[in-house]
């Protein structure tokens, strides 16, 4: 939070819920704690995307934004025009430039890396996507929620600026992200909502300091686990996989309610955070159809510990999630993709 970033003091739950997190991370040395799961096809789970206003999962209702709805509310939609408005080429120092770049970030864990590698790969090479669009993956594998906001224990950030440099990027550039996050053996965080709030928290505080460090950070793109019921260990199974999805709801909420630890509207005071929207959803059901698309998760999708995706199987499916996600959600295409008229008249 801007608080965390400022020196600024914390309330009790804030500071609560970091030092719970931190301490448990600390204290997870030596591997995630925990009984293993029983590996499962299914867990009768309901994608938060095929609930309704009615449907309840421990107090929640449906819906990627609540109340059953999978879209932004118009207040939202409002806000994400100026925003993606101010989404142009930019050079090396920040400044609109006809020659200059758009940059789109990933940040998160080891899931998040291995899939927005294998997005970038499909992205680069697809022609509908704006030359000026450079994809730089700044995800790192071991690198969770905790990671990204306590420097005592990793500085996720020095590896992410590096890569920023080897694409030769600035951070001045980057103007949109997808954020991926999770906690190493959430069940030592409490269970729902204890292990979601912490989530929610240090999402918040990664938000905060990526809008601090790259100050035309327009647009983070949030997306929850995968299906995580293959799972052999405690390192992220369900039904935290699944929970991690209101841990993103509640944070685009906050932000809705006006929380100025996430401000985004110059005209509200201080700017904390960039806009945050819906990414891809991407967790259904194990071999259960999700209504929305048919997604479904079979256990050669995942790696071995059934936690992560597999190369062959896993990754493609998120990569191609993400990639339609860019070139045809309102949100995304307007700045992702190729004007119509410029791939008609065959620009590069």
């Amino acid at each position: 939070m801007q608080k965390l970033r400022s020196g600024a003091t914390l309330t009790a739950d804030e500071q609560a819920y970091l030092d719970r997190a931190r301490a448990a991370m600390r204290a997870r040395a030596g591997g995630p704690a925990g009984a293993a799961p029983a590996p499962t096809a299914s867990t009768g789970l309901v994608p938060l995307d095929q609930m309704t206003a009615q449907d309840r999962y421990k107090g929640e209702d449906g819906g990627l934004y609540g109340a059953g709805m999978n879209t932004p509310p118009p207040e939202l939609r409002k806000a994400a025009a100026r925003e993606i408005a101010s989404i142009v080429p930019r050079d090396a120092r920040g400044n609109p430039s006809p020659a200059g770049k758009i940059v789109l970030i990933s940040m998160g864990m080891s899931n998040t890396t291995q899939e927005f590698s294998r997005f970038k790969q499909l992205a680069d090479a697809d022609p509908a996507r704006r030359h000026e669009v450079v994809i730089v993956d700044g995800a790192q594998g071991g690198r969770d929620a905790v990671r990204w906001t306590d420097k005592g224990l990793d500085d996720a950030w020095k590896t992410f600026d590096d890569r920023l440099r080897a694409a030769d990027v600035t951070r001045e550039q980057v103007q949109a992200a997808w954020v991926k996050h999770a906690c190493i053996g959430p069940a030592s965080l409490g269970e729902f909502p204890r292990h979601a709030e912490q989530l929610k928290t240090l999402w918040a505080a990664t938000l905060n300091l990526a809008r601090q460090r790259m100050p035309n950070l327009r647009l983070a793109f949030l997306s929850s686990r995968i299906y995580a019921g293959y799972a052999s260990t405690a390192l992220n199974p369900e039904p935290y996989a699944y929970e991690s999805a209101f841990s993103v709801r509640w944070l685009i909420r906050d932000q809705a309610k006006g929380d100025p630890n996430l401000n985004c509207d110059p005209a509200r005071g201080q700017v904390t955070a960039p806009l945050l929207l819906w990414g891809p959803y991407l967790w259904a059901d194990g071999t259960t159809p999700r209504k929305s698309d048919g997604l479904i998760w079979n256990r050669e999708d995942l790696a071995g510990d059934g936690t992560h995706p597999s190369p062959a199987a896993g990754r493609e499916k998120v990569a191609a999630l993400l990639l339609k996600f860019f070139k045809t959600d309102p949100s995304g295409q307007p700045w992702f993709a190729r004007p119509a008229a410029d791939k008609a008249a065959g620009a590069p």
